[in-house]
Protein backbone atom coordinates (compact mmCIF):
# COMPACT_ATOMS: atom_id res chain seq x y z
CA UNK A 1 0.00 0.00 0.00
CA UNK A 2 2.75 2.56 0.71
CA UNK A 3 4.61 1.10 -2.44
CA UNK A 4 1.64 2.13 -4.23
CA UNK A 5 1.43 5.77 -2.89
CA UNK A 6 4.93 6.41 -3.63
CA UNK A 7 4.38 5.88 -7.26
CA UNK A 8 1.24 8.03 -7.64
CA UNK A 9 1.60 10.93 -8.64
CA UNK A 10 0.04 12.90 -6.02
CA UNK A 11 1.98 11.72 -3.22
CA UNK A 12 5.33 12.92 -5.56
CA UNK A 13 3.57 16.18 -5.87
CA UNK A 14 3.39 16.56 -2.20
CA UNK A 15 6.73 15.62 -1.44
CA UNK A 16 8.04 18.21 -3.79
CA UNK A 17 5.88 21.01 -1.96
CA UNK A 18 3.42 21.23 -5.01
CA UNK A 19 0.50 23.61 -4.75
CA UNK A 20 -1.81 22.99 -1.20
CA UNK A 21 -4.69 25.34 -2.99
CA UNK A 22 -7.66 24.05 -5.01
CA UNK A 23 -6.69 23.51 -8.75
CA UNK A 24 -9.25 26.63 -10.01
CA UNK A 25 -8.56 28.20 -13.42
CA UNK A 26 -6.87 31.73 -12.97
CA UNK A 27 -8.92 34.74 -13.36
CA UNK A 28 -9.84 36.23 -16.76
CA UNK A 29 -8.17 39.18 -18.16
CA UNK A 30 -9.23 42.34 -19.26
CA UNK A 31 -9.29 40.96 -23.25
CA UNK A 32 -11.65 38.40 -22.27
CA UNK A 33 -15.55 38.01 -22.61
CA UNK A 34 -18.04 36.62 -19.32
CA UNK A 35 -20.60 34.46 -20.07
CA UNK A 36 -23.17 36.81 -20.19
CA UNK A 37 -21.33 38.45 -23.03
CA UNK A 38 -20.85 35.60 -24.72
CA UNK A 39 -24.47 34.34 -24.47
CA UNK A 40 -26.03 38.05 -25.67
CA UNK A 41 -23.60 37.66 -28.90
CA UNK A 42 -25.08 34.16 -29.07
CA UNK A 43 -28.56 35.49 -28.79
CA UNK A 44 -28.06 38.21 -31.24
CA UNK A 45 -26.82 36.13 -33.99
CA UNK A 46 -29.39 33.30 -33.14
CA UNK A 47 -32.21 35.98 -33.77
CA UNK A 48 -30.21 37.33 -37.39
CA UNK A 49 -29.82 34.19 -38.42
CA UNK A 50 -33.75 33.11 -38.25
CA UNK A 51 -34.05 36.05 -39.91
CA UNK A 52 -32.39 35.82 -42.36
CA UNK A 53 -33.94 32.56 -43.06
CA UNK A 54 -37.02 33.96 -43.15
CA UNK A 55 -35.97 36.35 -45.51
CA UNK A 56 -34.44 34.31 -48.21
CA UNK A 57 -37.82 31.99 -48.22
CA UNK A 58 -39.99 35.01 -48.57
CA UNK A 59 -37.70 36.10 -51.39
CA UNK A 60 -37.17 32.84 -52.71
CA UNK A 61 -41.12 32.23 -52.78
CA UNK A 62 -41.73 35.43 -54.86
CA UNK A 63 -39.40 35.30 -57.45
CA UNK A 64 -40.26 31.23 -58.18
CA UNK A 65 -44.06 32.77 -57.94
CA UNK A 66 -43.29 35.12 -60.76
CA UNK A 67 -43.62 34.21 -64.49
CA UNK A 68 -40.96 34.14 -66.53
CA UNK A 69 -40.59 34.58 -70.83
CA UNK A 70 -40.57 31.60 -72.87
CA UNK A 71 -38.51 31.74 -76.12
CA UNK A 72 -38.64 29.94 -79.25
CA UNK A 73 -34.97 27.66 -79.28
CA UNK A 74 -32.41 29.12 -81.73
CA UNK A 75 -31.82 26.53 -84.47
CA UNK A 76 -28.88 24.26 -84.02
CA UNK A 77 -25.51 25.22 -85.96
CA UNK A 78 -24.30 21.84 -87.63
CA UNK A 79 -20.97 23.76 -88.02
CA UNK A 80 -20.87 23.83 -83.86
CA UNK A 81 -22.26 20.17 -83.46
CA UNK A 82 -19.71 18.56 -85.95
CA UNK A 83 -16.76 20.37 -84.83
CA UNK A 84 -15.51 18.55 -82.61
CA UNK A 85 -15.81 14.98 -84.10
Amino acid sequence: MVMAMVRSGVFRTALRGGSRTSAAPPKRGFASLGHHAVAYKLAKWEKITYLGIATCSVLAIYNLSKGHPHYEEPPVSFLLFFSFA
